[in-house]
């Protein structure tokens, strides 16, 4: 008998500010997949913020310092890999080009190509091509800008979601317009903001779903949040939660009550 000699691969999980505060259940949900596809997954208690907050706002020495920290605490693993297509973004995207012409530069392009968003992460580089999970009624699916425009994250939720035992995906008009967070920019122009999610909302409502999903929690707070003070019962959740069959807590800002 031949002995196997493939590697188990060793995943650092960088968990998200919005994770660890908001919704640990995320975090969880992306342990038990990246688990169920063979992975070792350990979660560094060195990391802290991706450094987008102070990027976003100029403040490059700040997030360079933040780059460099995460750089050091996930050296050592295969893959580095975030439940949200934001934070894989700063992480992959724009770590090579902060640390550009310095000491850093060649740890930080190494960093970069290990660095994966989650699903993606299990579908492209794990080659996973269902779940063994069953969710009970209709959802709709929003494309955060970061995950699609920056890693090209949209056909990989779909996939596996159709795997989904009892699930029905609703398309709304557009999935891939933006929610109106973008991070800081909710903050700096509130009043296009609250435009943007509107129309955004106005969208997921025409879809006709029970649930709406989406891979990055900032945009799902900013539509929870919309759709409660609207009165909507639409119940939103990050889609690793039910592609993990972790559909059991309650929903995001309260939606469905």
């Amino acid at each position: 008998m031949k002995e196997d000699t493939r590697k188990t691969p060793r995943v650092g999980l960088f968990v998200t500010c919005l994770v660890d505060l908001f919704r640990p259940t995320v975090g969880f949900a992306a342990v038990k997949l990246m688990e169920e596809a063979g992975c070792t997954v350990e979660v560094p208690m060195a990391q802290t913020c991706c450094g987008q907050p102070a990027y976003n706002s100029g403040d490059r020495e700040d997030a360079a310092a933040i780059a460099r920290q995460t750089i050091e605490a996930f050296e050592g693993f295969d893959y580095v890999v975030a439940p949200s297509g934001s934070c894989a973004g700063m992480l992959k995207k724009h770590y090579p080009t902060l640390l550009k012409g310095t000491a850093w530069e060649s740890r930080a392009d190494a960093f970069s190509g290990r660095v994966h968003e989650l699903v993606s992460f299990l579908v492209d580089v794990l080659g996973v091509t269902a779940v063994p999970a069953a969710h009970r009624g209709s959802v709709t699916y929003h494309d955060s800008c970061s995950g699609l425009r920056e890693l090209n994250v949209q056909k990989q939720p779909r996939k596996l979601l159709a795997t989904v035992e009892g699930l029905d995906l609703k398309e709304m008009a557009n999935p891939d317009v933006c929610c109106g967070f973008g991070g800081t920019f909710c903050v700096k122009y509130p009043d296009i903001s609250n435009k943007i999610v509107e129309e955004k909302t106005a969208s997921i409502a025409a879809a006709g779903a029970e649930t709406l999903l989406a891979g990055d929690l900032g945009c799902l707070m900013n539509m929870a949040g919309k759709l409660h003070r609207q009165g909507s019962r639409i119940k939103v959740r990050h889609v690793a939660e039910v592609l993990a069959g972790m559909d059991d807590t309650p929903a995001i800002g309260g939606g469905g009550r």
